[in-house]
């Protein structure tokens, strides 16, 4: 069956009266970071599942952060081996379908008629825009967003609850907590993947490229402020050379004063705390207060079946997950903002939610400034994001200067961007 003729016949069921499938239908479903989606995922499944008996989902095993969830279907593609749903980071999803992968949902989400009523604003439906079509619903957003320790705050004679808005004020709180010694640290940047990156890029109003996509747009003044923050934080702030997860286990053991990451990360911070200390929430600081911006992280649901039966269950849970009921789940067990506007306005949902629990709404404070998280075109995505990571981390171990990092960084992306 063609791409075409599978896709019209998804379509016509879809307009049918919604009746029961024939048969139970099973759906294979794929999913990375583990460690923050697994408990919600397994919430949205069992509930689609008790709503909708004629469709069972099982979840093949998570990929343990979206880089390899990328490369992981794309090599099971070339097999026909791909699952039937799968989510992959936002900045992936042009990948996927420049490979003619993804279902156009467009039509789909047509036949249920006014998309905006359904809660899915042109913003968000945006995120999932890619090779001229509707490739996939977003199904969690994030923005950058500081953790502070507040009892090394106090401990250091700082005041947690004045949030502090420059990489000025940052670098001198985090010099005083750092002087507390004893293991103590005043911050920790997860530098790692270009997220973070362009979250300190997009901060001082730069681009990832320029707006033609024609050339790499890091490699001025914006990226080279980007990358002297992380330089300034190690040498003037204290800040050690950790590797992923073990900032998070540092910050949770109560050695960190600041933990910049995403706001995905608040749910296990807050359960990963237990009694060790005070945690406050802060708005991330921008370099540029007028023209920067941030990076919206999180992933969305990409539709990969082939067969129209499959193609239609793995719709219908994808839009659920990303229905109001769908996004309360994912916000209240994660610290994602909501995907659906109809979820945060109402109180069923997460109006009540969002009024007992202020940590929570540093993120959603911060929706106004989100932005795309950028995908470089091409089919070398997640090279160019090792090559950003290796000339960050270059940085950070003080291994090379900011200048040269900075040129070797923007000439090797340059390599493997397409040629015009």
């Amino acid at each position: 069956m063609s791409r075409r003729t599978a896709l019209l016949a998804t379509a016509a069921t879809l307009a049918a009266p919604r009746l029961a499938l024939a048969s139970p239908v099973e759906i294979e479903v794929h999913y990375a970071m583990p460690l923050v989606y697994k408990d919600v995922k397994e919430q949205i499944a069992a509930e689609f599942m008790r709503r909708n008996a004629d469709v069972k989902v099982s979840y093949r095993t998570p990929s343990p952060n979206y880089e390899d969830g990328t490369q992981l279907v794309l090599r099971q593609a070339v097999a026909g081996q791909q699952p039937d749903l799968t989510f992959q980071g936002l900045n992936r999803v042009r990948g996927i379908a420049e490979r003619n992968l993804a279902l156009d949902l467009s039509p789909l989400l047509a036949q249920e008629g006014d998309a905006g009523a359904l809660g899915y604003s042109p913003e968000l439906l945006s995120l999932g825009r890619a090779a001229g079509i509707q490739a996939g619903l977003a199904f969690a957003t994030s923005n950058p967003i500081v953790y502070v320790n507040a009892d090394l705050f106090r401990r250091a004679g700082l005041d947690p609850d004045r949030p502090l808005t420059t990489w000025d004020e940052v670098i001198e709180a985090s010099k005083r907590i750092t002087a507390l010694g004893n293991g103590i640290h005043g911050s920790y940047y997860r530098w790692q993947g270009d997220w973070m990156y362009s979250s300190l890029l997009f901060g001082f109003g730069g681009r990832m490229m320029n707006e033609a996509e024609t050339e790499v747009g890091f490699a001025g003044p914006e990226g080279r402020a980007t990358l002297g923050v992380l330089d300034r934080l190690v040498r003037e702030g204290g800040m050690p050379t950790l590797a992923g997860e073990a900032g998070a286990q540092a910050f949770a053991a109560g050695r960190i004063g600041m933990y910049f990451w995403s706001t995905a990360f608040l749910r296990s911070a807050i359960n990963s705390l237990g009694q060790n200390f005070a945690l406050t929430t802060w708005a991330f600081p921008r370099g540029d207060r007028e023209k920067g911006r941030l990076p919206t992280g999180g992933a969305a649901g990409v539709v990969l079946a082939r067969d129209p039966a499959r193609q239609r269950a793995a719709y219908r849970f994808l839009r659920f997950a990303t229905s109001p009921e769908g996004t309360a789940i994912m916000v209240k067990g994660t610290g994602y903002v909501p995907v659906n506007a109809l979820a945060g306005a109402d109180s069923s949902h997460l109006g009540d939610f969002y009024r007992a629990n202020p940590l929570f709404r540093t993120g959603v404070n911060q929706m106004p400034l989100m932005v795309p998280w950028f995908a470089f075109p091409g089919p070398n995505g997640v090279r160019i994001t090792r090559v950003i990571t290796d000339n960050i981390t270059r940085v950070v171990e003080q291994k090379a200067p900011i200048d040269t990092a900075l040129a070797d960084m923007a000439a090797e992306v340059a390599r493997l961007l397409p040629r015009a």
